[in-house]
């Protein structure tokens, strides 16, 4: 049994922790928040296999360009002369083709499926009920030009797999019978699911603490000391704390991070954002996403959270209500019915996702520390990906066979 700690307690670093903890090992939990919020949080919930493209995909660059000007738009790339940031770009730049997203399809389908059959052995394992529904994903669109890409991104789904059917309007609507939806059409992919993911991340706190977990909460990570090449101790705001294994999962901080252990992890935080509605007397069945104005809806019992927007600003915890009226005003043009007025800041919750260059998480060792390993760079796929990751981190800290190839998530690739 070894002794392993976790930097970072969002849903990677505590799924990381769960099969840790199931496989034998005394773990210990450090984050220098106060494990009441972080990016898992307040996200959509979306379990989605379907999503076998990453963010750094053909037609990014020329939309994020015509986007970053507009307060309100879906994408928005602060302009701002960052030397992180410019090399964020030309790696993003680089990967912005075809064949990146053809290379990439293989590893998220397979990372993905294994995400969600972990999620149905957990519903059963776990003494806590999570809200984890099977009812696919709904994408909606209203114009003719998104359809054509939405098609293609179902011929596309199809060939590599994932069931996906088009649907027309009336085919949609028969799907949610108690909301009226105005759409041109719509691509359901009936092997996506969902979970209220504030119930998932309270309870499995607690539920590795009553296992025996160590929690460290407000506590920075200020740096390592290391001998040769293994990492003795970590420096903390709290004292120095020494472990047999350390995992990094530390999201948007993770570049930071392991800048520290002169390693190379180009990363930039991705600023969401969402507010919840209360109490919906008729409400959705099936978490959809308006494709044109990139706002995910997730039902949650008789809740139901609206979220969106990718705004790469740094590290950035400000509030732009501008960006959050852009989800508001996109909602009657697709549930024309549902009356949703503009929340206060203070019901606004927004999240940092951690965004690497090519759209694809840093999942392994490094080669030059034996006890490190990383877990991080999901983007908007953390509660998706967390479980898969977890097991994965978990193998990998045991010396196992892996699940799958992680090549393509090798954490240093941009070294």
């Amino acid at each position: 049994m070894a002794n392993v700690a976790i930097i970072g307690s969002g849903i990677i670093g505590l799924s990381s922790a769960y099969y840790l903890q199931k496989s034998g090992h005394k773990v210990t939990i450090i984050d220098q928040g106060d494990l009441k919020d972080g990016c898992s949080l307040g996200n959509a919930g979306m379990i989605v296999p379907s999503h076998l493209i990453p963010l750094a995909a053909p037609g990014m660059i020329s939309k994020g360009i015509r986007w970053m000007f507009n307060s309100s738009s879906p994408f928005y790339v602060k302009p701002q002369l960052n030397i992180d940031l410019l090399k964020w770009g030309f790696h993003f730049y680089k990967s912005a083709n075809k064949a990146h997203v053809e290379n990439s399809a293989k590893p998220l389908k397979e990372i993905s499926l294994l995400s969600k059959a972990l999620y149905q052995e957990l519903c059963k394992d776990l003494p806590f009920d999570f809200g984890f529904h099977e009812r696919g994903l709904l994408m909606l669109y209203k114009t003719k030009e998104t359809e054509h890409e939405e098609c293609e991104t179902a011929e596309f789904a199809n060939h590599h797999g994932i069931e996906a059917k088009i649907l027309s309007a009336e085919e949609v609507q028969k799907l949610e019978p108690d909301v009226k939806v105005n759409v041109r059409g719509g691509v359901y992919f009936p092997g996506d699911a969902h979970i209220t993911p504030q119930d998932l991340f309270n309870q499995l706190i607690q539920y590795l603490k009553t296992n025996g977990a160590t929690f460290h909460a407000n506590t920075e990570v200020t740096d390592f000391e290391f001998i040769n090449n293994n990492i003795q101790s970590l420096v903390t705001s709290k004292g120095k704390l020494s472990f047999d294994q350390i995992i990094i999962a530390t999201g948007s901080w993770s570049g930071t991070v392991v800048k520290k252990l002169n390693l190379n992890l180009p990363m930039q935080a991705g600023k969401g954002y969402s507010f919840t509605l209360l109490n919906v007397q008729k409400n959705t069945r099936i978490p959809s996403i308006f494709l044109e104005a990139r706002v995910a809806v997730t039902p949650m019992s008789n809740a139901l959270r609206f979220g969106g927007t990718m705004e790469i600003t740094g590290v950035d915890h400000s509030i732009n209500m501008k960006r959050v009226k852009g989800i508001v005003d996109s909602i009657p043009n697709y549930y024309p019915e549902m009356k949703v007025s503009m929340p206060s800041v203070d019901n606004v919750w927004h999240g940092l996702r951690p965004c690497s260059p090519d759209g694809l998480p840093y999942i392994g060792r490094t080669k030059k520390y034996n006890n490190l390993i990383l877990a991080t760079g999901h983007s908007m796929l953390g509660i998706s990906l967390g479980p898969g990751t977890g097991k994965l981190i978990s193998e990998i800290a045991n010396e196992e066979k892996l699940s799958m190839d992680l090549s393509k998530f090798n954490p240093e690739r941009y070294a």
